[in-house]
């Protein structure tokens, strides 16, 4: 992947302000595979165990690449290993997206057969992404591993 990455909290979101560097630029990025944008979230190992809405993370705004060329300038690379995940569709705005959260990390993973992993987060932002639209559909990805 390629794109730009941010240290952000849920107390001090910079999410909007990342995308808007990272979109009008995303065209100079060589060898980028089709249209899909991703917003990839980076934990530390205790951030849900000891959850402070203060507690500071990586956010990325990234594209996916067939290969590294030549990095445009203020962009990373980054490289996001396979892994088990659980897959979730959200349809609504994207300002009305904590609530899937919330079901996801309240409901849905205590009462699975699945623990959280400490591996990157994310959510791809396909054809259907519309942002703040009623009718914007985007992919939870959310790490996960059998419980023993």
């Amino acid at each position: 992947m390629v794109g730009k990455r941010e240290t952000i909290s849920f107390a001090n979101n910079k999410t909007q302000e990342l995308w808007r560097s990272f979109m009008p630029r995303r065209k100079e990025i060589p060898f980028s595979i089709g249209t899909n944008l991703y917003s990839l979230e980076i934990y530390g190992a205790s951030f849900f165990a000891n959850f402070n809405p203060n507690t500071p993370f990586e956010k990325w705004a990234a594209v996916e690449v067939s290969a590294f060329g030549t990095t445009p300038c203020e962009m990373e690379t980054y490289t996001l290993l396979s892994g088990l995940y659980a897959v979730f569709l959200y349809k609504g705005a994207a300002s009305a997206g904590s609530k899937a959260f919330e079901y996801i990390f309240g409901t849905w993973l205590p009462k699975s057969d699945y623990l959280l992993d400490n591996r990157p987060h994310f959510e791809i932002l396909g054809e259907k992404y519309k942002n703040d639209d009623p009718d914007s559909e985007e992919e939870i990805w959310i790490p996960i591993r059998v419980k023993r």
